[in-house]
């Protein structure tokens, strides 16, 4: 049977000498949405509609830029030797803490500009970012990247998972975790946490440090399944040194900010 299996096809579309593969068009679509659900807590929170396209226009391309070379830089040892592949993005390769760095140094610099609140950016863009990094991992699937260690078909079965799952999961040979579902899952139900935490009226900044800290308790469990981390050195996986750095920050920040009286304003003040 598995000598039958074919992978599914990463191209969506052929335009003459373009192609486009799913994987762009999986992030894109991950963009878009969460672009719409900003847009629309932006104009409910007092803001300007156009506030978030703008900002969408600078921190999208620097993102990519900042995730690929996150990715790269820790893969230095390959790409040194393949410096034309540096920018084929379209492959799989772009880190999410990466882009997270790149996302909120621009969103830090978008706000001063435009004198608005950081953390009121923060905060209405918190739900959307999680639910783009929710829909993103499903580039990895169609890529065949971003999975766990071996298993059997059986286990895989046992997840009752349909066999368009299954059968993406198999490869070179064998059976995997499918880790990018999992961390999938983990960002959709967070991103029905960020919704309820948004009525729970919590001060300004602390949505988005919810968000950092939920998304980094996810990607550290998951991450130690994973068999293409990035490393620091010998078994020291990168992503969960990240996350746990972020998680203790986050902690951190909260704390200090209340204990400091600098989040006074309310989410839901405009």
């Amino acid at each position: 049977m598995e000598s039958t299996i074919q992978p599914l096809d990463r191209v969506f579309l052929h335009l003459g000498p373009i192609t486009i593969y799913w994987y762009g068009v999986i992030i894109g679509t991950g963009v878009l949405i969460g672009l719409w659900l900003a847009t629309r807590e932006a104009v409910r929170r007092g803001l300007p509609k156009e506030t978030f396209v703008d900002l969408v226009l600078f921190a999208v391309p620097i993102a990519i830029v900042c995730a690929r070379a996150y990715y790269v830089l820790f893969e230095w040892h390959y790409y040194s030797k393949h410096l034309s592949e540096i920018p084929k993005v379209w492959q799989g390769g772009l880190a999410i803490h990466g882009g997270l760095i790149g996302a909120v140094a621009t969103g830090a610099v978008f706000a001063r500009a435009r004198g608005l609140s950081f953390w009121k950016l923060a905060d209405i863009a918190a739900p959307s970012i999680i639910l783009g990094q929710a829909i993103g991992r499903w580039g990895n699937f169609m890529n065949q990247e971003a999975h766990g260690g071996p298993v059997s078909r059986q286990f895989l079965e046992n997840l009752h998972l349909p066999d368009w799952i299954i059968n993406q999961m198999y490869i070179d040979g064998r059976y995997w975790h499918p880790t990018f579902l999992y961390e999938s899952l983990w960002n959709l139900v967070g991103f029905f946490l960020l919704l309820w935490l948004r009525r729970v009226n919590l001060r300004r900044g602390e949505l988005f440090l919810s968000y950092l800290i939920w998304y980094s308790v996810g990607r550290f469990w998951i991450e130690g399944m994973r068999t293409d981390s990035l490393m620091l050195a010998g078994s020291l996986r990168a992503a969960q040194v990240v996350s746990v750095t972020l998680i203790v920050l986050s902690i951190a920040l909260w704390i200090v900010r209340r204990a400091k009286g600098w989040a006074k304003a309310r989410y839901q003040d405009e």
